[in-house]
Protein backbone atom coordinates (compact mmCIF):
# COMPACT_ATOMS: atom_id res chain seq x y z
CA UNK A 1 0.00 0.00 0.00
CA UNK A 2 1.33 3.41 -1.13
CA UNK A 3 0.82 5.37 1.37
CA UNK A 4 1.45 9.45 1.98
CA UNK A 5 1.75 11.30 5.98
CA UNK A 6 1.32 13.93 7.26
CA UNK A 7 3.31 17.37 7.60
CA UNK A 8 5.25 17.40 11.20
CA UNK A 9 5.21 20.50 13.30
CA UNK A 10 7.87 22.42 14.05
CA UNK A 11 10.29 22.77 16.94
CA UNK A 12 8.59 23.49 19.82
CA UNK A 13 10.15 26.16 21.35
CA UNK A 14 11.75 29.84 20.86
CA UNK A 15 13.76 30.99 23.53
CA UNK A 16 15.02 33.91 24.42
CA UNK A 17 18.38 35.02 24.85
CA UNK A 18 21.46 37.02 24.27
CA UNK A 19 22.67 37.30 20.39
CA UNK A 20 26.09 34.93 20.44
CA UNK A 21 29.46 35.04 19.04
CA UNK A 22 27.40 32.59 16.77
CA UNK A 23 24.23 34.63 16.04
CA UNK A 24 26.11 37.51 14.62
CA UNK A 25 28.69 35.38 12.31
CA UNK A 26 25.41 34.07 11.02
CA UNK A 27 23.97 37.72 10.20
CA UNK A 28 27.28 38.12 8.72
CA UNK A 29 27.15 35.78 6.30
CA UNK A 30 23.75 37.51 4.72
CA UNK A 31 21.05 35.09 6.27
CA UNK A 32 17.68 37.18 5.23
CA UNK A 33 15.12 37.43 8.64
CA UNK A 34 12.62 35.13 8.27
CA UNK A 35 8.80 36.72 8.78
CA UNK A 36 7.92 37.56 11.97
CA UNK A 37 4.48 37.01 12.74
CA UNK A 38 2.55 33.69 11.85
CA UNK A 39 1.70 32.43 8.56
CA UNK A 40 -1.99 31.58 8.47
CA UNK A 41 -1.69 30.12 5.18
CA UNK A 42 0.92 27.51 6.26
CA UNK A 43 -1.01 26.79 9.05
CA UNK A 44 -3.59 26.46 6.79
CA UNK A 45 -2.19 24.17 4.20
CA UNK A 46 -0.49 21.75 6.76
CA UNK A 47 -3.79 21.31 8.64
CA UNK A 48 -5.94 20.35 5.34
CA UNK A 49 -3.07 18.41 3.98
CA UNK A 50 -3.39 16.64 7.14
CA UNK A 51 -6.93 16.02 6.98
CA UNK A 52 -6.30 14.62 3.48
CA UNK A 53 -3.96 12.06 4.75
CA UNK A 54 -6.00 10.39 6.91
CA UNK A 55 -9.06 10.51 4.41
CA UNK A 56 -6.80 8.68 1.89
CA UNK A 57 -5.29 6.02 4.40
CA UNK A 58 -8.96 4.96 5.39
CA UNK A 59 -10.42 5.11 1.48
CA UNK A 60 -7.55 3.22 0.93
CA UNK A 61 -8.67 -0.05 3.41
CA UNK A 62 -10.23 -2.79 1.84
CA UNK A 63 -11.65 -5.22 4.94
CA UNK A 64 -13.73 -8.74 4.08
CA UNK A 65 -13.33 -11.91 4.18
CA UNK A 66 -12.14 -14.63 1.37
CA UNK A 67 -14.16 -18.23 0.30
CA UNK A 68 -12.66 -20.17 3.47
CA UNK A 69 -14.08 -17.70 5.73
CA UNK A 70 -10.76 -16.50 6.77
CA UNK A 71 -10.13 -12.28 7.75
CA UNK A 72 -9.10 -10.07 4.71
CA UNK A 73 -7.20 -6.84 4.97
CA UNK A 74 -6.02 -5.39 1.84
CA UNK A 75 -5.29 -2.01 0.06
CA UNK A 76 -8.52 -1.78 -2.08
CA UNK A 77 -6.93 1.15 -4.31
CA UNK A 78 -4.35 -1.44 -6.04
CA UNK A 79 -7.30 -2.85 -7.95
CA UNK A 80 -9.16 0.53 -9.18
CA UNK A 81 -8.56 1.74 -12.48
CA UNK A 82 -9.31 5.18 -11.51
CA UNK A 83 -6.88 5.79 -8.58
CA UNK A 84 -3.87 6.39 -10.59
CA UNK A 85 -5.18 9.57 -11.93
CA UNK A 86 -6.50 10.72 -8.14
CA UNK A 87 -3.04 10.68 -7.12
CA UNK A 88 -2.42 13.77 -8.99
CA UNK A 89 -4.67 15.57 -6.12
CA UNK A 90 -3.82 13.31 -3.33
CA UNK A 91 -0.01 12.92 -3.38
CA UNK A 92 0.89 15.84 -1.35
CA UNK A 93 4.07 14.31 0.16
CA UNK A 94 6.35 17.06 -1.97
CA UNK A 95 4.22 20.18 -0.21
CA UNK A 96 4.54 18.67 2.78
CA UNK A 97 8.23 18.50 2.34
CA UNK A 98 8.19 22.38 1.20
CA UNK A 99 6.54 23.44 3.79
CA UNK A 100 8.66 21.57 6.82
CA UNK A 101 11.34 23.48 5.62
CA UNK A 102 9.52 26.62 5.87
CA UNK A 103 8.67 25.75 9.64
CA UNK A 104 12.77 24.47 10.10
CA UNK A 105 14.29 27.54 8.35
CA UNK A 106 11.74 29.88 10.49
CA UNK A 107 12.35 28.20 13.90
CA UNK A 108 16.61 27.43 13.03
CA UNK A 109 17.25 31.09 12.61
CA UNK A 110 15.32 32.33 15.10
CA UNK A 111 16.84 29.72 17.71
CA UNK A 112 20.62 30.51 16.10
CA UNK A 113 19.98 34.29 16.35
CA UNK A 114 19.71 33.77 19.88
CA UNK A 115 22.71 31.42 20.61
CA UNK A 116 20.99 28.20 20.19
CA UNK A 117 23.51 25.41 18.98
CA UNK A 118 23.05 23.13 16.34
CA UNK A 119 23.14 20.38 18.74
CA UNK A 120 20.59 21.67 21.06
CA UNK A 121 18.02 21.87 18.09
CA UNK A 122 18.72 18.46 16.42
CA UNK A 123 18.22 17.28 20.69
CA UNK A 124 14.76 19.11 20.53
CA UNK A 125 13.31 17.60 16.97
CA UNK A 126 14.43 14.23 17.73
CA UNK A 127 12.38 15.02 21.68
CA UNK A 128 9.26 16.96 19.79
CA UNK A 129 9.21 14.54 16.74
CA UNK A 130 9.79 11.07 19.04
CA UNK A 131 7.59 11.41 22.47
CA UNK A 132 4.16 11.40 20.47
CA UNK A 133 5.57 8.72 18.06
CA UNK A 134 7.09 6.53 20.85
CA UNK A 135 3.79 6.55 22.33
CA UNK A 136 2.06 5.03 19.40
CA UNK A 137 4.94 2.99 18.78
CA UNK A 138 3.98 1.25 22.31
CA UNK A 139 0.25 1.27 21.58
CA UNK A 140 0.97 -0.41 18.24
CA UNK A 141 2.98 -3.10 19.79
CA UNK A 142 0.63 -3.59 22.58
CA UNK A 143 -1.95 -3.93 20.03
CA UNK A 144 -0.82 -6.23 18.15
CA UNK A 145 0.32 -8.52 20.94
CA UNK A 146 -3.36 -8.71 22.21
CA UNK A 147 -4.24 -9.83 18.58
CA UNK A 148 -1.52 -12.80 19.29
CA UNK A 149 -3.17 -13.67 22.55
CA UNK A 150 -6.48 -13.29 21.39
CA UNK A 151 -6.29 -15.83 18.62
CA UNK A 152 -5.82 -14.30 15.96
CA UNK A 153 -4.72 -15.54 12.61
CA UNK A 154 -0.77 -14.92 12.38
CA UNK A 155 -1.41 -13.66 8.52
CA UNK A 156 -4.05 -11.19 9.90
CA UNK A 157 -1.60 -9.59 12.53
CA UNK A 158 1.39 -9.87 9.50
CA UNK A 159 -0.84 -7.59 7.46
CA UNK A 160 -2.30 -5.34 10.19
CA UNK A 161 1.71 -4.52 11.34
CA UNK A 162 2.62 -4.28 8.15
CA UNK A 163 -0.33 -1.23 6.77
CA UNK A 164 0.18 0.36 10.54
CA UNK A 165 3.63 0.88 9.81
CA UNK A 166 3.77 1.63 6.56
CA UNK A 167 3.47 5.58 7.15
CA UNK A 168 6.82 5.48 9.51
CA UNK A 169 8.93 5.73 6.59
CA UNK A 170 8.26 9.19 6.30
CA UNK A 171 9.14 9.73 10.09
CA UNK A 172 12.34 8.15 9.44
CA UNK A 173 12.95 10.87 6.42
CA UNK A 174 11.60 13.83 8.08
CA UNK A 175 14.25 12.83 11.41
CA UNK A 176 17.07 12.69 9.03
CA UNK A 177 16.03 15.88 6.96
CA UNK A 178 15.53 17.76 10.66
CA UNK A 179 19.55 16.81 12.17
CA UNK A 180 20.46 18.57 8.70
CA UNK A 181 18.78 21.66 8.97
CA UNK A 182 21.37 23.56 10.44
CA UNK A 183 24.01 22.40 7.63
CA UNK A 184 21.59 22.74 4.92
CA UNK A 185 20.23 26.00 6.05
CA UNK A 186 24.16 27.31 6.09
CA UNK A 187 24.27 25.98 2.93
CA UNK A 188 21.10 27.76 1.79
CA UNK A 189 22.56 31.20 2.87
CA UNK A 190 26.17 30.39 1.37
CA UNK A 191 25.54 28.93 -1.89
CA UNK A 192 21.91 28.71 -2.73
CA UNK A 193 21.79 28.29 -6.41
CA UNK A 194 24.90 25.74 -6.24
CA UNK A 195 23.01 23.51 -3.55
CA UNK A 196 19.47 23.33 -5.07
CA UNK A 197 21.22 22.64 -8.74
CA UNK A 198 23.43 19.53 -6.92
CA UNK A 199 20.46 17.94 -5.55
CA UNK A 200 17.93 18.24 -8.58
CA UNK A 201 20.76 17.27 -10.83
CA UNK A 202 21.20 14.28 -8.13
CA UNK A 203 17.66 13.44 -8.50
CA UNK A 204 18.05 13.54 -12.06
CA UNK A 205 21.40 11.44 -12.54
CA UNK A 206 19.36 8.79 -10.41
CA UNK A 207 16.58 8.21 -11.89
CA UNK A 208 18.56 7.71 -15.14
CA UNK A 209 20.24 5.04 -14.22
CA UNK A 210 17.46 3.37 -12.56
CA UNK A 211 15.22 3.66 -15.98
CA UNK A 212 17.88 2.73 -17.79
CA UNK A 213 19.94 -0.08 -16.13
CA UNK A 214 16.72 -1.40 -14.25
CA UNK A 215 18.49 -1.14 -10.89
CA UNK A 216 15.92 -0.17 -8.69
CA UNK A 217 17.94 0.40 -5.85
CA UNK A 218 19.64 2.86 -6.76
CA UNK A 219 16.27 5.06 -6.09
CA UNK A 220 17.02 5.06 -2.85
CA UNK A 221 19.64 7.79 -2.94
CA UNK A 222 16.60 9.71 -4.03
CA UNK A 223 15.64 9.54 -0.48
CA UNK A 224 18.39 12.18 0.20
CA UNK A 225 17.94 14.08 -3.08
CA UNK A 226 14.51 14.44 -3.57
CA UNK A 227 13.57 14.87 -0.36
CA UNK A 228 16.86 17.64 0.67
CA UNK A 229 15.56 19.27 -2.23
CA UNK A 230 12.40 20.18 -1.05
CA UNK A 231 13.05 20.83 1.52
CA UNK A 232 16.00 23.41 0.34
CA UNK A 233 12.60 24.91 -1.58
CA UNK A 234 10.69 25.43 1.02
CA UNK A 235 13.91 27.55 2.86
CA UNK A 236 13.47 29.46 0.08
CA UNK A 237 9.91 30.23 0.79
CA UNK A 238 10.61 31.36 4.14
CA UNK A 239 13.31 33.32 3.43
CA UNK A 240 10.63 35.40 1.11
CA UNK A 241 12.39 34.93 -2.23
CA UNK A 242 9.61 33.76 -4.03
CA UNK A 243 7.68 37.12 -2.78
CA UNK A 244 9.39 38.97 -5.71
CA UNK A 245 8.31 36.42 -8.49
CA UNK A 246 5.20 37.78 -10.15
CA UNK A 247 2.09 35.99 -10.60
CA UNK A 248 2.17 35.76 -14.34
CA UNK A 249 6.18 34.02 -13.83
CA UNK A 250 4.51 31.44 -11.19
CA UNK A 251 1.62 30.83 -13.30
CA UNK A 252 4.41 29.97 -15.97
CA UNK A 253 6.46 28.13 -14.14
CA UNK A 254 3.44 25.89 -12.61
CA UNK A 255 2.08 25.25 -16.09
CA UNK A 256 5.81 24.38 -17.45
CA UNK A 257 6.04 21.39 -14.50
CA UNK A 258 2.77 19.97 -14.85
CA UNK A 259 3.53 19.65 -19.01
CA UNK A 260 6.97 18.60 -18.43
CA UNK A 261 5.74 16.05 -15.73
CA UNK A 262 3.14 14.85 -18.28
CA UNK A 263 5.80 14.38 -21.10
CA UNK A 264 7.76 12.53 -18.80
CA UNK A 265 4.83 10.46 -17.78
CA UNK A 266 3.82 10.03 -21.71
CA UNK A 267 7.63 8.73 -22.47
CA UNK A 268 7.46 6.10 -19.88
CA UNK A 269 10.03 7.78 -18.10
CA UNK A 270 7.92 8.49 -14.51
CA UNK A 271 4.81 6.32 -14.04
CA UNK A 272 1.25 8.09 -14.50
CA UNK A 273 0.58 6.78 -10.47
CA UNK A 274 2.50 9.33 -8.18
CA UNK A 275 1.85 7.08 -5.15
CA UNK A 276 4.14 4.56 -6.58
CA UNK A 277 6.82 7.09 -7.41
CA UNK A 278 7.08 7.56 -3.70
CA UNK A 279 9.08 3.74 -3.96
CA UNK A 280 11.73 4.44 -4.24
CA UNK A 281 11.22 8.72 -4.75
CA UNK A 282 11.25 9.60 -8.67
CA UNK A 283 11.96 13.29 -9.98
CA UNK A 284 8.48 13.52 -10.80
CA UNK A 285 7.63 14.38 -7.17
CA UNK A 286 9.97 17.60 -7.83
CA UNK A 287 7.63 18.81 -10.58
CA UNK A 288 4.96 17.66 -8.99
CA UNK A 289 6.15 19.88 -5.73
CA UNK A 290 6.85 22.86 -8.06
CA UNK A 291 3.41 22.76 -9.49
CA UNK A 292 1.96 22.96 -5.55
CA UNK A 293 4.25 25.25 -4.47
CA UNK A 294 3.56 27.56 -7.73
CA UNK A 295 -0.60 27.10 -6.54
CA UNK A 296 -0.08 27.70 -3.24
CA UNK A 297 1.57 31.12 -3.65
CA UNK A 298 -0.97 31.81 -6.03
CA UNK A 299 -3.75 31.10 -2.88
CA UNK A 300 -1.38 32.55 -0.44
CA UNK A 301 -3.64 35.73 -0.12
CA UNK A 302 -6.26 34.35 -0.05
CA UNK A 303 -5.92 32.00 2.08
CA UNK A 304 -4.44 34.52 4.69
CA UNK A 305 -7.94 36.19 4.12
CA UNK A 306 -9.63 33.36 5.15
CA UNK A 307 -7.62 31.85 8.04
CA UNK A 308 -9.09 33.60 11.45
CA UNK A 309 -11.81 33.30 13.95
CA UNK A 310 -12.95 29.97 14.45
CA UNK A 311 -11.14 28.57 11.39
CA UNK A 312 -7.63 29.67 13.07
CA UNK A 313 -8.51 27.92 16.60
CA UNK A 314 -9.32 24.66 14.38
CA UNK A 315 -6.18 25.38 12.12
CA UNK A 316 -3.80 25.66 15.67
CA UNK A 317 -5.52 22.53 17.20
CA UNK A 318 -4.76 20.58 14.67
CA UNK A 319 -1.14 21.74 14.21
CA UNK A 320 -0.82 21.69 17.90
CA UNK A 321 -1.08 17.63 17.66
CA UNK A 322 -0.10 17.23 14.25
CA UNK A 323 2.77 14.17 15.29
CA UNK A 324 0.30 12.38 16.95
CA UNK A 325 -2.84 12.53 14.47
CA UNK A 326 -0.03 11.00 11.84
CA UNK A 327 1.68 8.47 13.91
CA UNK A 328 -1.94 7.06 16.03
CA UNK A 329 -4.30 7.50 13.01
CA UNK A 330 -3.20 3.93 11.21
CA UNK A 331 -3.81 1.98 14.49
CA UNK A 332 -7.27 3.72 14.93
CA UNK A 333 -7.96 2.93 10.80
CA UNK A 334 -7.14 -1.03 11.15
CA UNK A 335 -9.00 -1.37 14.58
CA UNK A 336 -12.03 -0.01 13.21
CA UNK A 337 -11.20 -2.30 9.55
CA UNK A 338 -10.89 -5.29 11.77
CA UNK A 339 -14.06 -4.48 14.78
CA UNK A 340 -16.17 -4.64 11.24
CA UNK A 341 -14.84 -8.12 11.13
CA UNK A 342 -16.86 -9.00 14.16
CA UNK A 343 -20.22 -7.64 13.67
CA UNK A 344 -22.85 -9.89 12.21
CA UNK A 345 -23.34 -8.50 8.77
CA UNK A 346 -21.72 -9.25 5.36
CA UNK A 347 -19.04 -6.72 4.91
CA UNK A 348 -19.49 -5.25 0.66
CA UNK A 349 -16.72 -6.65 -1.37
CA UNK A 350 -14.42 -3.93 -2.02
CA UNK A 351 -14.75 -1.45 -5.35
CA UNK A 352 -18.74 -3.20 -5.39
CA UNK A 353 -21.53 -0.62 -5.63
CA UNK A 354 -22.00 -1.44 -2.04
CA UNK A 355 -18.56 -0.56 -0.97
CA UNK A 356 -18.70 2.63 -2.41
CA UNK A 357 -21.76 3.82 -1.13
CA UNK A 358 -20.65 2.91 1.96
CA UNK A 359 -17.69 4.63 1.88
CA UNK A 360 -19.08 8.32 3.08
CA UNK A 361 -20.07 6.83 6.38
CA UNK A 362 -16.96 4.97 6.81
CA UNK A 363 -14.12 8.28 6.42
CA UNK A 364 -17.15 9.83 8.37
CA UNK A 365 -16.76 7.06 11.12
CA UNK A 366 -12.75 7.48 11.03
CA UNK A 367 -12.62 11.10 11.64
CA UNK A 368 -14.64 10.74 14.57
CA UNK A 369 -12.54 8.09 16.13
CA UNK A 370 -9.49 9.75 15.10
CA UNK A 371 -10.39 13.23 16.65
CA UNK A 372 -11.69 11.52 19.72
CA UNK A 373 -8.56 9.58 20.56
CA UNK A 374 -6.45 12.73 19.44
CA UNK A 375 -8.19 14.45 22.06
CA UNK A 376 -7.20 12.32 24.64
CA UNK A 377 -3.63 11.22 23.51
CA UNK A 378 -2.75 14.53 21.99
CA UNK A 379 -2.48 16.20 25.18
CA UNK A 380 1.38 15.69 25.71
CA UNK A 381 2.26 16.97 22.59
CA UNK A 382 0.09 20.10 22.78
CA UNK A 383 2.15 21.18 25.70
CA UNK A 384 5.64 20.76 24.15
CA UNK A 385 8.53 18.82 25.67
CA UNK A 386 10.29 21.24 28.40
CA UNK A 387 13.40 23.08 26.41
CA UNK A 388 16.98 22.25 27.52
CA UNK A 389 20.22 23.47 26.20
CA UNK A 390 23.90 22.21 27.18
CA UNK A 391 23.38 19.00 24.53
CA UNK A 392 27.07 17.98 23.36
CA UNK A 393 27.13 17.03 19.59
CA UNK A 394 28.21 13.26 20.05
CA UNK A 395 24.84 12.98 21.59
CA UNK A 396 22.53 14.85 19.82
CA UNK A 397 23.98 12.73 16.80
CA UNK A 398 23.43 9.52 18.97
CA UNK A 399 19.77 10.79 19.62
CA UNK A 400 19.05 10.98 15.95
CA UNK A 401 20.51 7.44 15.15
CA UNK A 402 18.19 5.87 17.65
CA UNK A 403 15.31 7.67 16.86
CA UNK A 404 15.91 6.58 13.61
CA UNK A 405 16.58 3.01 13.92
CA UNK A 406 13.61 3.04 16.03
CA UNK A 407 11.23 4.19 13.16
CA UNK A 408 13.39 2.30 10.47
CA UNK A 409 12.66 -1.03 12.23
CA UNK A 410 9.02 -0.60 12.73
CA UNK A 411 8.19 -0.01 9.50
CA UNK A 412 10.71 -2.61 7.92
CA UNK A 413 9.68 -5.24 10.16
CA UNK A 414 6.44 -3.70 10.90
CA UNK A 415 4.70 -7.39 10.31
CA UNK A 416 6.39 -8.68 13.36
CA UNK A 417 4.98 -7.67 16.76
CA UNK A 418 8.64 -8.77 18.48
CA UNK A 419 10.06 -5.47 15.53
CA UNK A 420 7.36 -3.15 17.74
CA UNK A 421 8.26 -3.92 20.86
CA UNK A 422 11.71 -3.31 19.89
CA UNK A 423 11.03 -0.21 18.59
CA UNK A 424 9.12 0.73 21.63
CA UNK A 425 12.35 0.31 23.75
CA UNK A 426 14.39 2.12 21.10
CA UNK A 427 12.09 5.52 20.90
CA UNK A 428 12.38 6.50 24.87
CA UNK A 429 16.21 5.37 24.63
CA UNK A 430 16.41 7.99 21.99
CA UNK A 431 14.33 10.40 23.58
CA UNK A 432 16.40 9.94 27.10
CA UNK A 433 19.71 10.32 25.10
CA UNK A 434 18.34 13.81 23.48
CA UNK A 435 17.77 15.17 27.31
CA UNK A 436 21.14 14.60 28.25
CA UNK A 437 21.94 18.63 28.89
CA UNK A 438 23.20 20.78 31.13
CA UNK A 439 19.99 21.46 32.60
CA UNK A 440 16.74 23.03 32.35
CA UNK A 441 16.57 26.68 30.69
CA UNK A 442 15.32 29.51 33.49
CA UNK A 443 11.40 30.68 32.85
CA UNK A 444 12.78 33.91 30.98
CA UNK A 445 14.81 31.84 28.39
CA UNK A 446 11.88 29.62 27.59
CA UNK A 447 9.85 32.44 26.54
CA UNK A 448 7.85 31.83 23.50
CA UNK A 449 7.87 35.14 21.10
CA UNK A 450 4.01 35.42 20.09
CA UNK A 451 4.82 35.50 16.40
CA UNK A 452 6.33 31.73 16.57
CA UNK A 453 5.39 29.92 13.39
CA UNK A 454 4.39 26.08 14.24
Amino acid sequence: MALVSPFIASPSVTVARPVSHRASTAAAIGAIRPPSTRDGSVDAVRAVLLGIVVLLHAFMVGVGRDESGTPLLENAMEHWAGFPALTWVVQIMPLFFVLGGFASFTQWTRLRERGTTASDYIAARVRRLLIPAGAAISAIAVFLAALVMTGVPPEVVSVAGFRIGQPFWFLAVYLVCSALVPAMVRLHERHRVLTLGALAAGALLVDIVRVTTGFTAIGLLNMAFVWLLMQQIGFSLADRRFDRIPRSRVVMIGAGSVLLLAITMLTGFYPTDLLSALNPPMGALVLLGIAQVSLFLLLRPALRRVTNGRASTVIGWINARAMTIYAWHMLVVVALAGSLLLLPIDLPTPLSSDWWATRPLWLVGVMIAVAALVAIVGRTEARRPSPIDGVRAPWATASAVVATAAVVLALLGGSAPAAWVIAAALAPLAIWIASRAAGPRTAAETAIPAGRQG
